[in-house]
């Protein structure tokens, strides 16, 4: 399966603040779309999954496997959301219900997409919870989000986003909230549970040395349109747009360190972890 966007666009009171943006996500491909704050960037994986805010309305093209996903109603995209396409939030307080226990909350897509009994649920909570590396999974599954630290809480979100095994996960900035190092284990454990089901990864930031870690293709926004795109080792090597450039000056603000070089994001992306 494979998304395909082709000419999106976004509008909210008569603005544009998407505007004729196109990109791909192949099958088990790795896709980064990077622009600072306001660029869209967050609009248009919404838009993807038929999640835009009251009063928004999004033209041209959004194709899953084919199909077309514009104007398709809103049962039938629920039931491609958390079944085939699963999406990370970046503040995990706003996907989780604080009145629900964290363990009904990661079953419930497997219920409702699966058919799964409660009994099998509290099953598949703890086994998920054990796969993003929660600890004491059988204990964590009964707290409830207020219980959690950031980083707790944002596995708890990944596990609901992959308990149906989506061929595609859409990650909206999913580590901005946490500090260095959670963000690294976050990361990590996020890419190791892509590769591990051979999914797609659709993975939103402003961050080009956090794109440079998770994607092989990055596409960058401006204002609601798509400025500059390729291959990540390109964006770092060569960047042509101004907006790209000053992404790469951040990036390496933020990877030097003492007997580094920042331009060691450029071997990571070359390397393996790109």
């Amino acid at each position: 399966m494979s998304l395909e966007v082709e000419g999106l666009a976004v509008e909210i009171g008569g603005r544009r603040v998407v505007d004729g943006v196109s990109f791909a996500v192949p099958d088990g491909a790795r896709v980064g779309l990077i622009g600072e704050s306001g660029s869209g960037k967050s609009l248009t994986a919404l838009a993807v999954l038929g999640l835009l805010p009251d009063g928004a309305t999004a033209t041209g093209s959004v194709r899953w496997d084919g199909r077309e996903l514009i104007g398709l109603p809103d049962r039938e995209l629920a039931r491609l959301r958390g079944d085939e396409i699963g999406m990370v939030f970046q503040e995990p307080q706003t996907a989780l219900n604080p009145i629900r226990s964290v363990g009904r909350q990661i079953a419930e897509s497997a219920r409702i997409h699966r058919g799964v009994s409660r009994a099998e649920g509290r099953r598949l909570a703890v086994e998920e919870a054990r796969r993003v590396r929660l600890p004491d999974p059988e204990s964590i599954v009964r707290r409830y989000p207020h219980q959690l630290s950031g980083g707790q809480r944002q596995r708890v979100a990944i596990a609901m986003a992959l308990a149906c095994r989506p061929r595609l996960l859409i990650a909206d900035e999913p580590t901005t909230a946490l500090d260095v190092t959670i963000q690294a284990e976050i990361l990590e454990l996020l890419l190791g549970l892509v590769s591990d089901e051979g999914m797609s990864l659709a993975f939103i930031t402003h961050d080009l040395a956090v794109l440079s870690q998770v994607a092989t293709h990055g596409v960058v926004l401006e204002r609601g349109r798509v400025v500059e795109d390729g291959p990540v080792a390109q964006l770092l090597r060569n960047p042509r747009s101004t907006v790209t450039q000053g992404l790469l000056r951040d990036a390496k603000a933020t990877l030097w360190r003492p007997g580094g070089h920042p331009d060691d994001t450029h071997d990571r992306c070359e390397g393996g972890g790109g």
